[in-house]
């Protein structure tokens, strides 16, 4: 008896871990994304994700149909948008679901740009090194997956 009750406690805990550590990771990545989100609607950001934007494959052609500021507030508005659907997950699978799928584009879109954009890996003191800033994306990407894995497992459930 005594073993069993250590047991479903250590259960217990481990559930309660690994949900605080879920909502921490999918409300810091929203915060980072309504943050970065609403910095695009400044012609500062604007400027700075130019050259990663425009040396795309898929998303230069963006600066064909609209300007250097429209583009950079379309990709806001599009992070904004995400960053409240992921904390609408916590209520609603199925937005929840769609916040999740907008995250795993948006950041292999910006993980793609490691591989577009001229010149950003260099060798600096030996060492290959990038835009580490783009590195962060990685376990947003990750972040995204584990919410459409969330909530399609709920809906499957039909909880």
């Amino acid at each position: 008896m005594g073993i069993e009750f250590l047991s479903k406690k250590n259960q217990i805990m481990n559930y309660q871990l690994e949900k605080t550590g879920y909502k921490l990771s999918v409300l810091g990545l929203a915060v980072i994304l309504l943050w970065i989100g609403a910095f695009k609607f400044t012609p500062t950001e604007a400027n700075a994700i130019e050259p990663l934007v425009r040396h795309h494959f898929i998303m230069g052609v963006l600066y064909e149909v609209f300007s250097l500021q429209a583009v950079s507030n379309l990709i806001g508005a599009i992070e904004i948008i995400t960053a409240l659907g992921l904390i609408a997950s916590f209520w609603n699978r199925k937005i929840g679901f769609l916040a999740g799928m907008f995250t795993v584009i948006t950041f292999i879109f910006t993980l793609s740009f490691l591989f577009t954009t001229p010149d950003i890996w260099r060798i600096k003191d030996g060492v290959i090194v990038t835009d580490f800033f783009i590195l962060k994306d990685l376990p947003a990407l990750g972040i995204g997956i584990m919410v459409m894995g969330k909530c399609k497992r709920k809906r499957d459930d039909g909880k």
